[in-house]
């Protein structure tokens, strides 16, 4: 079963408190990244980076940023 945003939020919390959660731009997670604007947005266009919209514009949580890094870690060997 696949988490959505909400629910990823809402772990420990009361249901709908989103107070806690540090929401980030697709610019700061490409920051983070250190990778383009442009890749975050198709990682987010292809379900593979789970983000909220607001309007136009995109915002990743933390945890969602987290989840993703550690699921991509790959050791070369």
């Amino acid at each position: 079963m696949r988490r959505t945003m909400a629910d990823a939020a809402n772990s420990g919390r009361p249901k709908g408190d989103l107070s806690g959660v540090k929401f980030m731009t697709v610019a700061e997670v490409a920051a983070v990244m250190r990778v383009s604007k442009m890749s975050v947005y198709r990682l987010i266009h292809n379900g593979q980076l789970e983000a909220a919209r607001f309007g136009r514009s995109f915002r990743v949580s933390e945890e969602a940023l987290n989840r993703f890094l550690h699921s991509s870690y790959d050791v070369a060997g």
